[in-house]
């Protein structure tokens, strides 16, 4: 069965508000953890056109790349490096408005202008990493941050 989604509105907080229950309706009845984050990925490729939409998965001691949409990425990611492996070693979101100004920054794609990374906790624990890229600078907010987090929190890890 095809899926599409209805996607109208024009303001970044009404497409959150449109996209969110679409995507919590398409994953309700999926148990497999891939398939979801594949199609969340597909879901904020498609509404916003990022430039990288995908998921890291905590494996040991490293990132791990998951389910992602967009040009080829980092296999891998240490703890404490890049973005990602920051955001995994403070258990905090970052939102980065110039990835160039980011010491440390790990430039998967040389298109990656700006970035938000969320990090996805269990039992205390970062189990996995939310990474967003734009061809933009400044791209990312804390509108972002609100409903990212929220679309999150709809999938069971």
């Amino acid at each position: 069965m095809a899926e599409d989604l209805l996607l109208t509105k024009t303001t970044k907080e009404e497409l959150y508000q449109e996209l969110i229950p679409q995507l919590k309706s398409l994953i309700a009845n999926e148990n497999d953890l891939v398939a979801n984050l594949a199609n969340v990925a597909a879901g904020l490729k498609e509404a916003f056109g990022f430039l990288w939409v995908g998921f890291y998965l905590v494996k040991e001691d490293t990132l791990v790349l998951g389910p992602f949409q967009g040009p080829v990425a980092c296999t891998r990611i240490p703890k404490g490096k890049g973005v990602c492996g920051t955001s995994w070693e403070k258990q905090k979101t970052l939102i980065v408005p110039d990835v160039e100004q980011f010491e440390g920054h790990i430039a998967c794609s040389s298109l990656s202008r700006s970035e938000i990374v969320i990090p996805i906790v269990k039992n205390n624990e970062v189990i996995a990493i939310l990474d967003v890229d734009s061809k933009e600078l400044d791209t990312f907010d804390t509108i972002d941050e609100k409903n990212l987090t929220q679309l999150l929190n709809e999938i069971n890890f």
